[in-house]
């Protein structure tokens, strides 16, 4: 009974520090570590399979405003890198076996992230929120590997849904700890007329235009530290 005694008054004393409300014209920074986890999946055209796109840990930066009490507009900013292949492909049609990975090399992405959010007035340290925006993923510095010839992606608008918590350490820092789901989706475009076999040439140019639809929709779960200004 004393030690359900300690652990109440602790979650009172916790919970009843004053808090900072979040005021109109207000700016915050964080600085997070973000771990990138995509749940990928495509429809990949000629070799069909899946696709395999590796996780990433990256630091992100964000600038919040407070356009008015308890409302703020959140800009992300970050850059990842990933590797790709597929999974199960077909390549029988170039004499390779049935079931194969194709390696697609690696590439970088900038996806600048704008969200709306809501922050719950607790009157407490702890300070909830809830945040949707758009985000628009910019591809670049691909290398398609050692196996294709080339790879293209096609930059991409999405949709964001966000939860997240700062924590008050005194009037100006926080801890932060936030999860983001993109809802991303781009169109890929494969050149593997390099593995044109020599005795079915006509093959050239359906490998030259691989088409893919594949969907990333990585999930990024952070936690950091923010500072009010």
């Amino acid at each position: 009974m004393k030690n359900l005694r300690l652990l109440f008054a602790a979650i009172l004393l916790i919970t009843s520090f004053n808090s900072f409300a979040q005021q109109k014209g207000e700016w915050n920074i964080r600085l997070r570590g973000v771990g990138v986890i995509p749940q990928e999946k495509a429809t990949i055209g000629v070799i069909g399979g899946g696709v395999d796109i590796s996780k990433s840990f990256i630091p992100e930066l964000d600038f919040t405003y407070y356009f008015a009490n308890n409302f703020s507009a959140e800009l992300i900013l970050g850059t990842t890198r990933h590797k790709v292949k597929t999974t199960s492909s077909d390549l029988t049609a170039i004499g390779g076996p049935a079931s194969a990975d194709v390696d697609l090399g690696k590439v970088w992405l900038l996806p600048p992230t704008l969200t709306l959010q809501y922050h719950v007035p607790t009157g407490s340290i702890i300070r909830p929120y809830v945040g949707a925006g758009a985000n628009y993923t910019i591809f670049y510095a691909a290398d398609e590997g050692s196996t294709v010839k080339g790879i293209d992606y096609k930059n991409s608008f999405a949709f964001v849904g966000q939860l997240g918590v700062d924590i008050d350490l005194n009037k100006k820092w926080f801890l932060n700890v936030d999860v983001k789901k993109i809802f991303l989706n781009t169109d890929v475009t494969v050149d593997a007329s390099n593995l044109t076999p020599a005795n079915n040439p006509g093959l050239e140019p359906t490998l030259r235009n691989i088409p893919a639809d594949v969907k990333i929709r990585p999930w990024l779960i952070g936690i950091g530290i923010g500072c009010r200004l």
